[in-house]
């Protein structure tokens, strides 16, 4: 493998560095999204398959879930090889041939990069637990026992229970902020970072247009291995870890978040540099300091391009006064930064079942948070199956995968409600996802909202999702311009999108009953294309049930 330090050709000034700002990203899942070889399992042979639909929809990028060697106890995020794919999903010219195809079709491609902690059997951690003297035994974080035996302080799992496991040959404690099959990482080692530096680079020279950094604010740990203060029981919320886990009630400012992270995301900077045109967006887990953290992260020019936090992620349903709120948040504490907005992803429940099973119109209710969402400053993940509406799948408990929901069963379900299969064909056997059985089940209601139901019909939010892609495209500003926010009340949002001469007025209604907001005086000329009917040109701007207009200003 190349060295991390190596330098790359100077990059080509033509090419559009900046072509993430603004970008909407498609999440793919490969264990779910299309089987190609009839095992039940997802692979990447099925993506290429189903790339013309990605296209189809107007996105920007894709952004795949990790398809590397794992032995799967976290479903890939405990990689046991950083540089190969698992036997599961196809082989590295698969994932070649993945992304020449995606680039034909106009395409990024984003790949999830796993950097915090590693399967035990990597490698490199059976190798740091067979003794203390060994070349990497510094490269995971282990402790000693307490005098008692106890771990070494009281750092908790997100997954559940202590965050140190013993291990016997060592007779330490070693980290992991998961499940005890994850170790975690210590970045406090050079050697760990310029390891993990290299493999970046052998997916970059693969061709890939960049990253999605899981848990990025997890990395360091403080040495000092200092208890987490008691958080106390008011400033608690469920944003990173459900309610009923107690890792929640601690303060995590030792465990993670550290600042010594910043450093480390300059180097990785360093060397996405090197390169035409490369970006990388971080996921940050914070309940109390999510804005703060994703700030640091993406001020000025020299970390990650982007990050997102769990804000729209929570179960707390999306508000008018909170989009507000978060928004205008961000811009004071990162006002050079860049945010990626999403309500959903392979890790939180559906908004279809979370947000919209109570409205009046759960279709149009999607549909207008949706526009919401591709209208915000920042750039925008959709989840595989949300263009589709698709519901939180409702599983028995002897059809769990995910050990989180096994681990916090019946009151948390676990992740595997919104990881199931994708479904192409209502009358396909399991939707057309595969012939085999599915690794999970595919729910019966998902099958009548298959894309072959909602192809072509004008009134789907599939077609509803093409429609405002495409119409996002036609405006620069909803991309990457400047956000203003105008006075509204009630369920209503409404703001300015200002980009160069380009200036547009977005209002959103968010609620059933018919509104009306006031955008002062100006001039304003309706926008068409959109999808949405709503009277404008004149002031008020009037809005039905789940509404929203757009009009330039002149």
């Amino acid at each position: 493998m190349q060295s991390a330090l190596k330098a790359a050709s100077r990059p080509d000034p033509a090419v559009d560095r900046d072509w993430w700002r603004g970008a909407v990203i498609y999440q793919i899942y490969p264990r779910s999204y299309q089987d190609s070889n009839d095992d039940g399992i997802g692979d990447l042979k099925g993506i290429v398959r189903r790339l013309p639909y990605i296209a189809s929809l107007g996105v920007d990028a894709i952004w795949i879930s990790p398809f590397f060697k794992s032995p799967m106890k976290d479903f890939g995020y405990d990689v046991s090889d950083y540089c190969d794919v698992d036997p599961m999903f196809g082989t590295l010219a698969d994932f070649d041939a993945l992304v020449a195809e995606a680039h034909r079709l106009g395409l990024k491609v984003m790949i999830d990069e796993v950097l915090s902690h590693t399967a035990d059997i990597h490698p490199w951690f059976k190798e740091s637990r067979s003794s203390r003297t060994n070349a990497k035994a510094d490269w995971y974080v282990w402790a000693d026992a307490k005098p008692d035996g106890t771990p070494p302080n009281n750092w908790l799992s997100i997954f559940g229970g202590s965050a140190w496991q013993w291990d016997t040959s060592r007779q330490q404690y070693y980290l992991h902020n998961f499940l005890a099959e994850q170790p975690d990482l210590n970045f406090h080692n050079r050697e760990v970072q310029d390891a993990l530096l290299d493999v970046t680079r052998f997916w970059l020279e693969r061709g890939v247009d960049g990253f999605r950094l899981d848990t990025i604010n997890f990395y360091f740990h403080s040495q000092g291995l200092e208890d987490n203060p008691p958080l106390p029981p008011e400033q608690r919320n469920d944003q990173t870890a459900p309610a009923v886990n107690p890792y929640n009630y601690q303060d995590h400012i030792y465990d993670k978040s550290r600042p010594e992270n910043l450093g480390f995301l300059e180097r990785f900077r360093a060397l996405l540099d090197e390169y035409p045109a490369q970006a990388a967006v971080g996921e940050v887990g914070d309940s109390q300091r999510g804005l703060e953290v994703v700030a640091a992260y993406t001020a000025g020019a020299k970390r990650v391009h982007m990050c997102y936090s769990f804000d729209f992620l929570a179960p707390e349903k999306i508000s008018a006064a909170k989009v507000r709120a978060v928004l205008e948040a961000f811009g004071r504490v990162a006002s050079d930064g860049w945010s990626c907005w999403a309500f959903s992803n392979h890790d939180v429940m559906r908004p279809a079942s979370r947000w919209a099973a109570d409205e009046a119109d759960p279709i149009a209710y999607l549909k207008v948070i949706s526009a919401l969402l591709m209208s915000l400053r920042g750039s925008v993940c959709i989840y595989q199956g949300e263009e589709l509406g698709l519901g939180e799948a409702e599983l028995k408990f002897e059809d769990l995968q995910d050990p989180y929901g096994i681990r916090f069963w019946p009151e948390f379900k676990g992740r595997d409600g919104c990881r199931t299969p994708m479904v192409w064909e209502a009358a396909a056997k399991n939707g057309g996802f595969s012939t085999a059985k599915p690794w999970l089940p595919v729910p019966g209601k998902h099958l009548s909202q298959a894309v072959n139901v909602q192809q072509g019909d004008a009134s789907s939010l599939l077609e509803h999702y093409r429609r405002f892609l495409a119409f996002r495209r036609q405006h620069p500003a909803l991309g990457k311009g400047d956000i203003d926010f105008i006075e509204s009340d009630g369920d209503t949002v409404a703001f300015t999108r200002r980009e160069g001469n380009e200036r547009i007025a977005c209002v959103f209604n968010l609620g059933s009953k018919p509104a009306e907001v006031d955008l002062g005086k100006g001039s304003l000329q309706p926008l068409p294309g959109h999808g949405f009917s709503g009277q404008g040109g004149t002031v008020p701007v009037r809005l039905g049930g789940y509404g929203a207009w757009f009009g330039r200003i002149d």
